[in-house]
């Protein structure tokens, strides 16, 4: 090997994963087996359905589901930790729009162990009132902080702005809120999602039969929980405010938040895969328009972004930054300047050639381990996605063309419908 040459640059000519290996337990959950890596670990993901799109009041299902680890009718907090402290594995806990997460890194040679924890977990929680005051009020606290950063008011003014009063996206959390969750709020709707009829779970790693054995003598034979109830899909209506500006006064501010943003298409969209490209080009990486623009050529700030975000049935655009207040009005028009530019004029093969392999190369390096590659199909699964979405993915990124990229930008950047939302000082 000449170490002197740099490796030549290789382009994947398809990106294609293979699916899971899926079975069915005799209680009725579907199990998933991601089988790589020759490391003995694994990582088991027990998926419910039911989020934040599914509750009764406001942080209910975040709090439901960081109680879990609070206490159970076999092991108290504290021993849940030491004990998964003792056998190198590691808990976490997470919730979305509509689905919770429970996932535990083990060991092999710990997984009947773990597990057992882990059931104690999913199975018989407590929520024992005294820990969940301390939770609330630790959550307040970070709540307080949040409220001193510019950024989290434009957020939370923007979505507002773009999905309305009457969508869970537009009503803002509040402090009252976090004090007006109780135990009995956390039960019910831990009783009403968290069940063996409402339930998915994903195996990945070093996956061996006596694994999955353990897995299904812990969580596969019996049904679990009040049965009965499943998650519905929600639809909530968007009333999109028709002002264009939004500025939200804080006086002691540093730098401006500056965040411009529309609804934009789904994940199911045809133009969405291509659309990807144009936004990665704009916004979405550190050599992208905006950056060498803005950051680059003029020094109005540090970094800028464009990405998209997607919640149930609606997808949104976004633009982000922080500056001086000084350079508040210049930056939004270099951010207009270059919409027209993709609008208007047709991008070099030279500057698609490095958007292209920057995003071949961040899908090879994020889905190269077990772990990631069984994060990737419970993205497929909880997006309703279907198999192929990967293979899509990676021609869309290869065969986009300069003038699709035109015709995308004057389709799907449209300045009238971005929102300007700017938290800060004024000048």
């Amino acid at each position: 090997m000449d170490r002197t040459q740099a490796p030549p640059v290789r382009e994947p000519e398809e990106f294609r994963m293979t699916p899971p290996r899926q079975a069915v337990f005799p209680n009725g959950i579907p199990l998933q087996i991601v089988e790589a890596g020759t490391q003995e670990v694994v990582c088991i993901d027990i998926v419910f359905a039911g989020g934040r799109w599914q509750q009764t009041q406001k942080l209910q299902a975040l709090f439901a589901n960081r109680m879990l680890r609070e206490g159970t009718r076999s092991f108290t907090a504290a021993e849940i930790a030491e004990k998964l402290d003792h056998y190198g594995a590691w808990l976490e806990l997470s919730s979305s729009t509509e689905y919770a997460y429970i996932t535990l890194y083990s060991l092999n040679k710990y997984f009947s162990r773990t597990l057992e924890i882990l059931e104690s977990v999913v199975k018989e929680p407590v929520f024992p009132e005294k820990e969940l005051e301390v939770i609330v009020r630790t959550n307040i606290q970070q709540y307080r902080i949040n409220t001193s950063k510019v950024d989290f008011w434009s957020q939370r003014e923007l979505l507002s702005a773009l999905f309305g009063p009457d969508h869970p996206c537009g009503r803002p959390v509040t402090e009252e809120d976090y004090e007006r969750i109780n135990v009995p709020l956390v039960r019910d709707f831990y009783d009403r999602y968290y069940h063996s009829d409402n339930c998915t779970i994903f195996l990945s790693g070093c996956v061996t039969d006596d694994l999955i054995h353990c897995v299904e003598e812990r969580f596969g034979k019996e049904p679990f929980g009040k049965t009965g109830q499943l998650a519905e899909k929600l639809r909530f209506p968007v009333f999109t405010d028709p002002v264009k500006r939004f500025f939200i006064e804080r006086p002691d501010a540093v730098q401006n938040s500056v965040k411009m943003g529309m609804l934009s298409v789904r994940r199911q969209d045809p133009d969405y895969l291509k659309l990807r490209v144009l936004v990665t080009l704009l916004g979405g990486y550190f050599g992208s328009r905006l950056m060498s623009n803005i950051r680059e050529e003029k020094g109005y700030t540090y970094g800028i972004s464009a990405g998209m975000g997607f919640y149930p049935e609606s997808g949104m655009l976004m633009i982000q930054t922080e500056t001086a207040p000084e350079y508040v009005e210049p930056l939004i028009g270099e951010v207009y300047q270059e919409i027209e530019r993709l609008q208007q004029e047709l991008v070099s093969v030279e500057e698609l050639t490095v958007v292209r392999n920057y995003m071949l190369g961040e899908m090879c390096r994020n889905y190269e381990s077990a772990f990631s590659l069984a994060e990737a199909w419970m993205f497929i699964y909880t997006s309703g996605l279907d198999t192929e979405y990967f293979v899509r993915a990676t021609r869309a990124i290869r065969e986009t063309t300069p003038s699709e990229l035109r015709e995308l930008a004057r389709c799907h950047l449209c300045k009238e419908d971005l929102k300007e939302v700017i938290s800060g000082k004024k000048i």
